[in-house]
This record gives structure tokens, sequence and C-alpha cells, in this order.
């Protein structure tokens, strides 16, 4: 195992802001050493992957954190777009969603998903699911360079 990794830049795409505050809060009390930058839909998720404006010197990053059920462009349309773009396609997508249907766990695995998470319903799992990923994404997962 090694210990000498940079921190992973993450990207959240999720549209609730009280979800994305409590996630970066969550990370922050998890005192894992990552980079949270969060964007609102899928539309938003690609123009940030893609570096487009207003996302032209965005880092790239090394997980995404993805809901599935937001406006404009949802999270199953930017999975299949993420994963048929050679350029993305080797970001792993971990899916946070607050859906439990096993249609859209089968759905997001076909789709390329590295992982499907329920989202915590309290803070406390919150930072435990944040202390979990950033040990695991860090310490233990070889992720390609850029």
């Amino acid at each position: 195992m090694t210990t000498d990794r940079k921190p992973l830049t993450i990207v959240m795409a999720e549209d609730d802001p009280d979800d994305r505050l409590l996630a970066r809060d969550a990370l922050a009390q998890s005192r894992v050493l990552n980079e949270l930058r969060c964007v609102e839909d899928g539309v938003e998720l690609l123009r940030y992957l893609r570096r487009e404006a207003p996302f032209e010197d965005a880092p790239r990053p090394g997980l995404i954190l993805l809901d599935l059920n937001m406006p404009r462009m949802d999270g199953r349309e930017a999975l299949r777009e993420i994963k048929a773009d050679a350029a993305l396609r080797r970001i792993p997508v971990v899916v946070l969603t607050t859906s439990k249907a096993e249609e859209d766990l089968v759905r997001s695995y076909d789709l390329g998903a590295a992982s499907f998470i329920s989202k915590p319903v309290t803070f406390d799992g919150l930072v435990e699911l944040m202390k979990a990923l950033g040990r695991y994404w860090i310490e233990f997962v070889e992720l390609p360079a850029e």
C-alpha cells in the first residue's frame, strides 16, 4: 500500500445545494485530504470534464460522485456520455443517489459505474462514507495518469 499519494480532486454532480454543502462539510470533517468541486447537473459535469467554459482551468478529477436525478441532463445520461468518451472513460464514477431502485443499480453498472451507493440518511453516515471513499480511492486503488 502506497502512502505518498497526492489528494484526489473529486467532482460531485448534485443538483441539491444542501446535499452539496453536506458533502463538503462531511469531507472536511472526515479529514481525508481531497478537493471537492461541485457541479449542478450532467451538462455542467460534461463541461467541467471537457474543460469548457467556465471550467477551462479545472483540474482533472480522480473521482466523480454522480447523482442520478438531476435537471437538464440526469446522471444516467451523463454516465453514458462519460463512458462513451475515450478521453474521460477511465475516470471512476461512483453513483451516489437516493434511488434504491434495482433498475437504477443494474443500469448504472451496465453503463460503467465503478460503484453504486445509496446516500446515507445522517450527516455522521455521510462523514463515514467520505472517509471510506477517500481512503479507498487514495490508499488502495491504482488510477491511470491523465
